[in-house]
């Protein structure tokens, strides 16, 4: 399941069915404001209350179209996305998408300018404006903290692998997103997209709603078009769940594909990064920049000796001609606006000359939940610990980390608490057979339903519903589902997962899922794309307050 409803799904599905988005939210203020604090002022306009951009909605080969024909530089693609930053971020809608603004960016971007005028390209991003999700690790003078408070201050003092190969791309490095604190591992009654460094973000179609997590600053930014791309990561659901929230193109690759060195980890069995983007092929784009062999990063999964290093090939209208794919069978009794999206993508589908055929993975993958939470906890614990030993932050262990939240509560935790990080504390290492015996259940078990169903139903791929329609923020009882989640059988497997925009119900934004087996994201982009070029579903935000009916 979501990691964001890991341990009260039980008690809150029952609640699915009344809070479905035909109903207003109850209203918060920006924070929870402490005695002596003046509320912030809650957002009240919709898309009338946003000044046009001129750089909506356009792509990376735009953006470098304008470039090299010298209507814009990398300087001024980069002040334009920094003004709509400061517009949009803490101030009118108040998104609280961007954690941080990067000081040197503008100094990268002068630098990477006088390159080109030089006819030497730094590589196939030269001079995009790019954000990075706030538990990557970049040497330069912003922090990491994972939204923490505990964690202000720590810089770190190299690049993360894939900020390396961002960099050698060419890239400008705008800036770090919020994120749902920890990564959305630090208490059962968790609120998506909140942090107590970051605060709360906000989806941009729908004020009131969660943008989802835990990449939430990352999935809200590039659809309210405060960068071209954006980097989230993912352990279950957390790149094609706010992707899928925020109509956005989200690619949870193979677990190995990116190097997970300099990322405030989860899990080294399930973490991975992943591309957000508003198109397929500028997640295609993003996803070749980042990908490469990092020695100190030993994956779960081995990276095949031979790997596509340009992912736009896999891109053709064509690509669902001839396939074979097998739609999650209970996805199509979901709630009725979502299973009627899901229905006329399957339509879509067949248009386009795929055969779709009804299986049932749902049902292989929800007895392994429990032992994927165990492999998590133990993992968890782990990889923080070595992680904060070398990093510059005050905190120094997860103990250290659950002192600090309870010393300085009224900060770090006015919301929800920190269960989560106690019960990680209390596990006693990867030597454990409990989590030896997780591992292999869960592992195990996902790849072998995924691979059984793709050959015996001689599939390409599964399709189903990424996430229902984003739900309320709600500070009283944290997260809820709205009834449809799919993130886990590509998470325990370490498999990639497509997301693609499949349309909206109420204003709000679903996705379409595409799950494969190891290594298979230039077959998943493909299917993505002629999907997307035959339905063209992405529709831009319109910051309303609410949902209207």
């Amino acid at each position: 399941m979501d990691r964001r409803l890991f341990l009260n799904q039980g008690t809150r599905v029952a609640l699915t069915t009344a809070l479905l988005p035909a109903v207003a939210c109850q209203t918060t203020t920006d924070k929870p404001a402490a005695a002596t604090e003046t509320p912030a002022t809650e957002p009240t306009s919709g898309s009338g209350g946003i000044a046009a951009f001129e750089l909506d909605e356009l792509t990376v080969a735009d953006l470098l179209d304008r470039m090299a024909k010298g209507t814009e530089t990398a300087r001024s693609l980069s002040e334009k996305y920094l003004a709509r930053i400061k517009s949009l971020n803490e101030a009118g809608p108040m998104l609280r998408a961007v954690i941080e603004t990067n000081p040197d960016a503008l100094s990268i971007a002068d630098a990477l300018d006088k390159e080109r005028k030089a006819g030497k390209l730094h590589g196939p991003l030269h001079g995009i404006p790019v954000l990075i999700k706030d538990n990557i690790d970049s040497g330069d003078q912003m922090m990491t903290t994972a939204g923490a408070s505990a964690l202000i201050g720590n810089k770190a003092k190299q690049d993360a692998f894939i900020v390396q190969k961002l960099r050698a791309a060419g890239a400008v490095l705008l800036g770090k997103t919020n994120l749902s604190e920890w990564a959305n591992f630090r208490s059962s009654h968790s609120v998506s997209g909140w942090s107590s460094r970051g605060r709360q973000s906000r989806n941009p179609y729908v004020l009131d709603r969660s943008t989802s997590g835990s990449s939430s600053g990352s999935g809200a930014a590039v659809a309210a078009n405060l960068c071209a791309v954006a980097i989230g990561t993912e352990t279950d659901g957390s790149v094609v769940s706010p992707a899928s929230c925020n109509g956005l193109v989200g690619l949870k690759p193979t677990v190995g594909l990116l190097s997970r060195s300099g990322i405030i980890p989860i899990s080294s069995t399930q973490d991975t990064a992943g591309p957000m983007a508003r198109t397929v092929r500028d997640a295609a784009l993003l996803l070749a920049a980042l990908q490469g062999s990092d020695p100190a990063d030993v994956a779960k999964l081995p990276i095949p000796a031979t790997q596509p290093t340009d992912y736009t090939s896999f891109l053709k209208a064509d690509a669902l001609k001839g396939q074979r794919l097998g739609v999650e069978k209970t996805h199509l009794n979901a709630s009725p606006k979502v299973a009627a999206l899901l229905r006329e993508a399957v339509a879509a589908l067949k248009a386009q000359g795929a055969t779709v055929v009804e299986i049932e993975l749902n049902k292989l993958i929800n007895p392994l939940g429990e032992a994927e939470f165990d492999v998590l906890l133990y993992e968890f614990k782990n990889g923080v610990n070595k992680y904060l030993a070398g990093a510059g932050a005050a905190v120094k262990n997860l103990a250290d980390v659950i002192a600090y939240n309870k010393a300085h509560a009224a900060e770090a935790m006015p919301i929800f608490e920190q269960e989560t990080l106690i019960r990680a504390e209390a596990t006693d290492g990867l030597g454990n057979s409990k989590y030896k015996a997780a591992v292999q259940k869960t592992v195990t078990g996902a790849r072998q339903a995924i691979d059984s169903l793709l050959k015996a139903n001689q599939l390409t791929a599964i399709i189903g519903v990424t996430t229902g329609p984003a739900w309320c923020i709600d500070w009283a009882n944290g997260d809820y589902s709205t009834g449809v989640d799919f993130s886990s059988p590509a998470a325990m497997a370490g498999y990639p997962h497509l997301t693609v925009p499949m349309g909206q119900v109420l204003g709000l934004p679903v996705g379409l899922s595409f799950v494969g087996s190891a290594y298979e994201e230039g077959r998943l982009l493909g299917l993505g794309y002629a999907y997307e070029q035959a339905t063209h579903k992405r529709a831009a935000p319109k910051f309303l307050p609410t949902v209207q009916v």
